[in-house]
């Protein structure tokens, strides 16, 4: 239906690779640099390896690692062969990544070093190979032409290029409509709640296409970010790398967890022009850095007085810039609501900051605006490509479901076209499940998560309904609330009275069991949504007319 204006996303990678072909593309911070032309000999070697073993066109290949340089190009050789990505958080635990690889019908797996080692291969039968990043050697071969493929790789890739390998060899698979499947990208990884969100290319693209009409004109070819969300979450993978991989910037992976202290020494060393993160990381290198810094009397002394202020302000907005490497033009917040503290204080320094609203569904850009423009307390406008109103009789003050449609929303959820008609009504409207308001000048301001997600502190989804559904099938629990406090998640129970009572066990044994019953979940859970303690409740908790937990209550 956009045909005439959608060119192929998969020709703007092989255009991408061309004109840039000898600038830096990928470093593995403290690591190895690939250049355009690395990227595009590796992906040549991948694309023989599909080819012999018999991989085609519409095949879905998964990918779970941490980023690195080896998984973004296992990436683009999957895109630009014509086969499908399935990219997987690896923060998920084993059976989450057994699910979602089985769920998707993947025939091969790239894996990172951590997740190799938690796999159990007999648990995905219909997978014909596991390749490990970041050399592509087999960590698992189930068929003769993958093994004969991956062990004459070199000699393959010989006889295709026998002098040497040149730009004029670069061509790839292009898509034969915009509508094409590109990618499944998982919400979440456990079975009964996981859905596989279809991205099509028109999708990808189009988020492309926003990045480059905002900011295409202040980012230049080889300016430098960082990459600090999971590139298997949509947010990551559309602004950490897709748009400047397409626009011949130079992405730094931060290939081990990213902790205060890597983020800060990053930051300084390689003085990135944007900064894409999730709310948590924003405030903790504010609350590190820069509070300290301003915190004493002096300063709020200085701050009071009406004529030095603007200076001091201006002093300090200085400051906030270096921490972020001094080149910044301005910061990209998502996933989350700004702690309010932090946003007042960045807003009254004059930081370049803006918040963006989106959704894995929508590939993932909602709402943005530049910082310029950006209203305090909003996620943006609706953005370039997309409409969004609200579901209510008076949207400015009443509020109501937020509704969004346009080129980002995905084509629905894998083998779930009920749920799908949940979500996309007749008119193509996407439902968010976000309720929300909007000003006169077209604002957004979200009032809450009617889907109850929480957001890890890396910006990965956490669905709480998953965790509850795991912690009340365990021992003395009737029912559960896990609930967000800073950044902990906390497990709120009603325990069953009656039975504790026929055990004659006091308090204190109610206690021991749910500290066993917490250590017992938490090894069933990825690090991101372990139960830091459990909260007993001498009541049961308050329900609807459906008999649901009123969860506002709760918060």
């Amino acid at each position: 239906m956009y045909n005439k204006e959608i060119p192929s996303f998969n020709a703007l990678i092989q255009k991408s690779i061309i004109e840039n072909w000898d600038r830096d593309a990928l470093t593995d911070f403290k690591g190895q640099t690939l250049q355009f032309h690395d990227v595009a000999r590796k992906i040549e070697k991948l694309h023989i390896l599909f080819e012999n073993s018999g991989i085609v066109k519409g095949d879905k290949i998964a990918l779970c690692g941490r980023n690195s340089s080896q998984w973004a190009v296992a990436f683009l050789a999957t895109l630009t062969y014509g086969a499908v990505a399935v990219p997987i958080l690896h923060e998920f635990n084993a059976e989450q990544i057994h699910n979602i690889v089985n769920h998707s019908e993947s025939r091969l797996l790239f894996v990172g070093d951590h997740v190799a080692t938690i796999i159990d291969p007999q648990q995905m039968p219909h997978l014909e190979g596991i390749i490990n990043n970041p050399d592509y050697s087999l960590m698992v071969s189930r068929t003769d032409k993958l093994t004969y493929a991956r062990e004459h790789l070199n000699e393959l890739y010989g006889k295709k290029f026998p002098k040497y390998f040149r730009k004029e060899h670069v061509n790839y698979y292009k898509e034969e409509s915009p509508e094409e499947l590109a990618l499944i990208n998982y919400t979440s990884g456990t079975t009964g709640f996981s859905k596989g969100v279809m991205i099509p290319y028109r999708a990808i693209w189009s988020n492309f296409d926003f990045a480059e009409y905002e900011l295409g004109k202040t980012i230049r070819t080889g300016d430098r970010i960082i990459s600090m969300l999971p590139m298997a979450h949509m947010y990551g993978m559309s602004f950490e790398f897709i748009f400047e991989f397409l626009h011949g910037c130079h992405v730094y992976y931060l290939n081990r967890v990213p902790s205060p202290a890597i983020i800060a020494q990053a930051l300084a060393e390689i003085k990135p022009v944007i900064v894409i993160a999730v709310p948590l990381i924003i405030e903790k290198i504010i609350r590190k850095k820069v509070f300290p810094k301003i915190q004493n009397n002096r300063m709020r002394l200085l701050l009071q007085m009406p004529v030095i202020s603007k200076k001091v302000r201006e002093m300090i907005c200085q400051e906030v810039l270096k921490a972020f490497g001094g080149q910044l033009y301005e910061v990209i917040i998502g996933g989350a609501a700004l702690n309010q503290e932090v946003e007042h204080f960045l807003k009254r320094i004059d930081f370049p900051y803006t918040v963006g609203y989106g959704a894995t569904e929508c590939a993932p850009i909602i709402g943005y605006e530049d910082w310029h423009r950006f209203a305090p307390g909003s996620c943006g406008k609706s953005a370039y490509h997309m409409e969004v109103k609200i579901d209510s009789r008076n949207p400015r003050h009443v509020p109501g479901e937020i509704l969004t449609r346009g080129l980002n929303v995905m084509l629905g959820y894998f083998k779930n076209p009920e749920a799908t008609a949940e979500v996309i009504d007749r008119e193509g409207w996407y439902h968010t499940g976000d309720l929300g308001t909007m000003d006169a000048e077209g604002n957004i301001y979200i009032n809450g998560r009617s889907k109850n997600m929480l957001l890890g502190p890396s910006g990965q989804n956490i669905y709480p309904e998953e965790i509850e559904d795991k912690l009340n099938s365990m021992t003395l629990v009737v029912e559960s609330l896990i609930v967000q406090r800073n950044t902990k998640l906390v497990a709120i129970v009603y325990p069953d009275y009656e039975e504790a009572k026929n055990m004659n066990f006091t308090a204190d044994d109610i206690r021991n069991v749910m500290e066993q019953n917490r250590n017992g979940l938490n090894e069933m859970l990825p690090a991101y949504e372990k139960i830091s303690e459990i909260e007993i409740r001498e009541e049961e908790f308050e329900k609807t007319p459906k008999r649901s937990i009123k969860r506002y209550l709760y918060k």
